[in-house]
């Protein structure tokens, strides 16, 4: 039956003003490694580093905290990157041969970078190609007023700083450094574009031109003549200075690097005075680029990248640290982009002195300690690669407890002990966030099979700990590393440096559900092979042997056999363990397909898990299988061949395909053509709306006609949800543990269970008892279950009744289930009857689909005495709505990632919303505790990746924004010199943030008189109202069966004549 519901014009200005101090959404900070970086700098005087991207991003680093992150207007490549030293001003060349100038201005008490001016090198007259003034080479003058260009047609061009103006002076041509060449040399030749220019460490006029032929001028740039001539036989790659200027250093094509000694005087030509091809003497790769640092005490360092023997080690990505007789070859994983040391640079040092090697790979960056014998690498303090093996999932905890913080920082400090004492060298800049009050945990699951915790309190992301599962199986691949290691060859000396590391021994490990209890300490991991592991926190080294268990999933069901890969064989006797999370049991899923849901109730002692296949409930205290139900479909056959398998059935689905097309024709011309009397009561009741109504009312907006799915659909039974629950299901007088899943084809299953007390665990087993199997009408699958007591709030976690650390839910009020499925969200009122109170269809209205689903709780920014709790959920557009709870009246709308990045949408992970005692939580969160609620709420926020090695973290409170907040000084002389060309980047959202006023400031009295208006009965008439008022009486509208297996035949009928009843009731102007 067709229902309308009038609603006033336009929105109440007082909800708005709540919902403005309520939601406000940021993108506030990106974590991890940038993605495709192709360019580094380095300033020495205010100790800050620089990495840019192909996508045309700037990031600067400094101290952990100080961070800055901007983009280019165009999306092009960062080729190079040049500090003006101690000015806070950074050179960006493009490679559309844009040159950009950027600054780090302060503002409202924090810094910020901003492009301030570009400049294009203009054509050489009488030359139509432009690739003659394509810049290959940028060097900065010390005095950083001048800026030499060389480019690709051999020319010198000037430009003055910071206005990014040409020099009136003539540009430096090939013409006149000809002039000086011998005849001999020239050879009818060209000397090729201009690939590295040096300033004289003592003399700034003098300046080393080399061209990509070989040969090398010292120019006198006062003069403007050559003083000497290096005439090089082989490709020129790059130059280095030697600290006195006495001597420079030059490195080519074929592997080799030469030492020149440079005369003063009148011109003349200069041969090598040592020539060295040091992985001779078979043809090498080219030397890309050399350093020479001198020491005050010992021989100075030579450090280059490449240069390897190109037949044997050819696709190896090396820099090689030499000094006098002690040789290193650091052996990286992914490409060398670029590297720089971290020295002395004062005017009167007379030494280099290196104290630290920094070196910038495609997938990494790694820190070497040039201080300490060995020369250990530094642990990096953030630009942790979080793609060190692919991250297949992510797992968020909030408000961790002190304990468990503690012994996880423990397990990782035994685990990885800092290899040298030397603090992090780039550390420029100030910190000026708070101290966060909260811990916060990530967790990422990863191909490779390892999971790894993140400190994710702050703005920077920091490893803490990384647990292995890979020596819990037999894989195909042994663990000899270290063997290969002894055997390797003792030339050239390669030494394993950084994490990453892209491949799989198996790709059976790869993790794919986590889940943790922050009370316990008890860690859930499953795999891609139907493998769950449960885990314990221990302090302890341990050898034990791992209790193994099988749950056959399918339970003997005929007509099904699994085509997938194999299940992973354990190891056989006893495993050695670390400190940290232990493996104390193995339960095998059989079919052994992925595990597509997971969870822990620790003070149970259960977990419960699902595949494509079923699910299974498991008491792990006494290692038994509790329940293990089957949800294939007899047609579902597909689910057989699991993820690894190639084997599809294309015919199936293409068959599939052409049914549903052929049933939504013929749907749709049925409607058409019948004319049954219901339909003409729906024209009358439409008519009779225009008609008596009044003018200025709005109707609801025509709905979506979505289509039901066929339960023949491939991938049916796929367990998507899973959560228990201490609620109703029984009867209405007495509550009970529960657990409910949700499946692929909108099939959800309540089971009671039979917990014994925690004093008679050993004695008596779990058993559990079918309640409810609900099938949504539309068989959407369903995407997230939860249970709301009877003050509509979430109920808590695991132990944190039992020790005092939230407040017991209401049991005395009924209580509710939310359904979320792909298609709509559901709020079943009034266990254990199953009637739906209030709905809302995101699909018919919005035309998108749920992705992700989180209940979360917003303080007010005006006033810390004020919250409500709001469902959170990201669509498959990549929008992210909030609804009121348990009313589901939408309150806002976001766009958060673009609908067309698939893997961002999928990998989005909301924070937890986090609990503690009053004494240790904020004054707003005490005061949540006062009005009946029990949680602490920390920021609600979110991650999503934006490429393989980044997380993009977001904020959806308007309260607590976690955000850089930093500072950093600068010695800028002629700040007013440069022309502010563009506006600051911002580093918020894409559109959806509305900057607060602050303009006008309120009392909290009149800020709290304000809430409790809006809360007034005027506003209850408001559509955007969130109080508890039911939007539809849906019935069983879309619930096509409901089975109860615990209730007596009279208190069915009673339940039927009592919803029959409340359907009579309908609240609000409805017309039937």
């Amino acid at each position: 039956m067709m229902k309308f519901r009038f609603r006033r014009q336009g929105n109440d200005p007082q909800r708005e003003k709540i919902k403005q101090d309520l939601f406000a959404f940021n993108k506030t900070v990106e974590h991890g490694f940038p993605n495709q970086p192709s360019a580094l700098a380095y300033d020495p005087k205010l100790r800050l580093m620089a990495i840019g991207t192909k996508s045309g991003a700037v990031k600067i680093y400094g101290a952990p905290g100080v961070e800055f992150t901007s983009h280019h207007k165009d999306t092009a490549t960062v080729t190079q990157m040049h500090f003006l030293p101690g000015q806070g001003r950074l050179l960006t060349l493009l490679d559309d041969n844009t040159l950009h100038l950027w600054e780090i201005s302060q503002r409202e008490g924090s810094s910020s970078l901003e492009d301030v001016a570009n400049f294009t090198l203009p054509g050489r007259p009488g030359f139509e190609s432009t690739s003659a003034t394509r810049v290959t080479v940028i060097l900065l003058r010390q005095s950083c007023d001048l800026l030499y260009l060389g480019t690709e047609g051999g020319g010198v061009h000037f430009l003055k700083l910071p206005s990014l103006t040409l020099l009136d002076a003539q540009p430096l041509f090939q013409d006149h450094i000809m002039q000086s060449v011998p005849e001999e040399y020239k050879c009818g030749k060209s000397l090729g574009p201009v690939e590295s220019l040096q300033e004289h460490p003592r003399y700034p006029d003098k300046i080393l031109i080399g061209y990509s032929r070989g040969l090398v001028v010292l120019w006198n740039h006062r003069s403007r003549k050559v003083e000497n001539l290096f005439l090089g036989n082989q490709q020129l790659e790059s130059l280095a200075w030697e600290h006195s200027g006495k001597t420079f250093v030059s490195s080519h094509s074929d592997g080799s690097y030469m030492v020149w000694p440079v005369s003063s005087g009148t011109l003349c030509t200069q041969q090598p005075s040592t020539s060295a091809i040091l992985y001779g003497p078979f043809p090498c790769k080219a030397i890309n680029k050399i350093l020479w640092r001198t020491v005050e005490s010992g021989a100075p360092f030579v450090l280059f990248s490449g240069g390897m023997p190109r037949a044997s080690y050819g696709d190896r990505h090396c820099v090689t640290v030499l000094q006098e007789k002690t040789q290193i070859t650091l052996d990286f994983t992914s490409r060398v982009i670029d590297f720089f040391t971290v020295h002395s640079t004062g005017s009167d040092a007379e030494f280099d002195n290196p104290s630290a090697l920094v070196v910038l790979l495609e997938e990494e960056l790694v820190a070497i300690d040039l201080q300490t014998p060995g020369w250990p690498t530094i642990p990096c303090p953030y630009l942790a690669p979080l793609h060190s093996s692919a991250i297949t999932c992510s797992y968020h905890i909030s408000n961790v407890p002190p304990k468990l913080w503690e012994r996880v920082v423990a397990a990782g400090l035994h685990q990885s002990p800092p290899p040298t004492h030397v603090k992090w060298p780039i550390n420029g800049g100030e910190d000026l966030a708070p101290e966060p009050k909260h811990n916060g945990l990530l967790l990422t699951g990863h191909e490779d099979g390892t999971v790894r915790f993140w400190d994710a309190s702050g703005v920077s992301l920091k490893p803490l700990y990384k647990l292995n599962t890979a020596n819990i199986f037999q894989t195909d691949c042994d663990h000899n590393d270290s063997l290969t290691q002894g055997a390797e060859e003792e030339w050239p000396p390669f030494r394993k440096v950084g994490c990453f590391d892209p491949y799989s021994d198996d790709p059976r490990l790869g993790i794919q559900k986590i889940c943790l209890c922050k009370y316990s300490g008890k860690l859930v991991v499953a795999g891609t092979a139907g493998q769950v592991l449960v885990m314990d926190l221990s302090e302890e080294t341990s050898d034990h042997v791992i209790n193994i268990a099988t749950v056959d999933l399918l339970q003997d069901r005929e007509g099904f056999t699994w085509k997938g890969h194999e299940r992973l064989a354990p190891t056989t006797g006893p495993v050695s363990f670390p400190p940290g999370f232990h493996p104390f049991i193995l339960v095998q899923c059989m079919p052994p397909a992925a595990v597509t849901a997971v969870t822990l109730h620790a003070e149970w002692n259960l977990i419960a898990f699902g595949t494509s296949h079923g699910f299974g409930l498991f008491d792990y205290h006494r290692c038994s299988p509790v329940l293990a139900r089957c949800t294939l479909h007899p047609n579902d056959s597909l689910a057989m061949e699991g993820p690894l398998s190639r084997v599809k059935s294309l015919k199936k689905s293409l068959r599939q395909s052409f049914r549903r097309i052929r049933k939504s024709r013929v749907s749709g011309k049925k409607r058409v053509v019948v004319s049954s009397p219901a339909s003409k009561l729906q024209e009358a009741n439409a008519q009779l709306a225009e008609q008596a109504g009044p003018h200025d009312v709005e109707v609801t907006p025509v709905q979506r006609r979505i289509e039901p799915r066929s339960a023949d659909d491939s991938l049916s039974g796929v367990v998507r949800c899973l959560c228990f629950a201490d609620t109703f299901l029984r009867d209405g007088t007495h509550h009970g543990p529960t657990m409910w899943a949700g499946t692929n084809s909108g099939s959800v299953y309540a089971y009671a269970l039979e917990v014994p007390s925690q004093e008679k665990f050993s004695e008596h087993s779990v058993e559990a008892v079918l309640g409810k199997e609900i099938q949504l009408m539309h068989r959407a699958p369903v995407v997230a279950i939860a249970v709301l007591d009877g003050r509509g709030n979430p109920l808590p976690e695991p132990y944190e009744v039992s020790r005092d650390l939230a407040k017991a839910p209401d049991m005395q009020g009924s209580h509710s289930v939310l359904i979320a499925s792909e298609e709509q969200f559901k709020v079943v009122f009034t266990l254990p009857k199953v009637s739906a109170k209030t709905k809302f269809k995101l699909t018919a209205h919005e035309g998108c689909r749920v992705r992700k689903v989180a209940l979360a709780s917003f303080t007010s920014a005006s006033s810390e005495e004020y919250s409500e709790n709001g469902l959170v959920c990201l669509t498959n557009l990549g929008d992210i709505h909030v609804f009121s709870m348990p009313a589901l009246r939408p309150q806002v709308r976001y766009d958060c990632i673009r609908k067309e990045d698939i893997s961002g949408i999928a990998s989005c992970v909301f924070t937890k919303t986090g609990q503690g005692k009053p004494e240790s939580c904020c004054r707003a969160d005490r005061s949540l505790w006062k009005q009946g609620g029990y949680r602490c709420f920390s920021c609600v926020s979110g991650f999503y990746l934006i490429s393989p090695s980044e997380f993009q973290r977001f904020s959806l409170s308007a309260r607590v924004i976690m955000q850089p907040l930093c500072s950093v000084e600068v010695d800028r002389p002629d700040a007013s010199a440069a022309v502010r060309t563009s506006v600051p980047v911002s580093l918020q959202s894409n559109g959806g943030h509305r900057v607060q006023p602050t303009g006008d400031v309120q009392s909290i009295g009149e800020t709290e008189e304000e809430i409790q208006a809006g809360l007034s009965s005027t506003v209850l008439d408001s559509p955007n109202s969130s109080a508890d008022i039911t939007l539809d009486t849906t019935g069983d509208i879309t619930v096509e069966d409901v089975k109860d297996f615990l209730m007596s035949v009279d208190e069915a009928e009673r339940n039927l004549k009592n919803i029959s009843e409340e359907d009579g009731r309908s609240p609000g102007i409805l017309i039937k």
